[in-house]
């Protein structure tokens, strides 16, 4: 009777560990997080130091892309990006808030990069006003110009002049991608893919200006 107990109670323990690293990396420790109130950038790594800085914004203080980076990648992929100096993730939670200040337009975008190897390995969200093979999808830079690799997606996530709630959930042992978007409970976009297992994360976008804050990562260390 005891053995039987004992059974039951682990499949009870592992079946609440699982549940528990499904909900949104919880389970998962804090790997990195930045408010930017201290009004530092000694943590980042950008494209273009002179295209960031530190301004007032959402309550306090917050990153800024406020101007086009001056930088040439050698494959055709986003312009401006700022990448976390000194965290590199497997299989990582993102949470963030956004605030695109350009105009409105198709492409009006901001983007996310993960599984950063270099300057031309990596995997980049974009998210923008409308879908198309180059704009609001999840993209693969591999030593070539960046291709499309979403499994699904919208046809486009609007842009406007508020802060927005986003979340990528990266899972390197089934090779998923979800990214998602304020409060909506399905993703606005998936893949699949097992190019890179591991890289670092930034912020930024393809060629627009934006805003960042609240930034956290739970993710597992390489």
């Amino acid at each position: 009777m005891r053995t039987l107990i004992n059974l039951t109670l682990a499949f009870v323990l592992i079946a609440f560990a699982a549940l528990g690293a499904g909900c949104g990396g919880g389970k998962m420790p804090l790997a990195f997080e930045a408010d930017f109130e201290h009004g530092s950038l000694d943590g980042w790594e950008p494209t273009d130091a002179k295209a960031w800085r530190i301004e007032d914004g959402h309550g306090g203080k917050v990153l800024a892309l406020f101007q086009q980076s001056k930088y040439k990648p050698k494959v055709r992929s986003p312009l401006n990006i700022n990448l976390i100096k000194d965290v590199v993730v497997k299989s990582f939670v993102l949470e963030l808030e956004m605030h695109s200040t350009t105009k409105d337009y198709g492409h009006r975008d901001l983007c996310l990069f993960f599984g950063h190897q270099d300057p031309s390995h990596f995997y980049y969200v974009h998210i923008a006003n409308q879908s198309d093979p180059h704009a609001n999808s999840i993209f693969l830079v591999n030593d070539e110009p960046r291709v499309s690799i979403a499994k699904t997606r919208t046809e486009g996530t609007k842009w406007d002049e508020n802060w927005h709630s986003v979340r990528l959930v990266r899972d390197v042992e089934t090779g998923s991608i979800e990214v998602f978007f304020d409060d909506n409970p399905e993703p606005i976009m998936t893949a699949v893919d097992e190019h890179f297992k591991s890289g670092r994360i930034g912020v930024g976008s393809f060629d627009d200006t934006g805003q960042y804050d609240d930034i956290r990562i739970r993710g597992v260390s390489k």
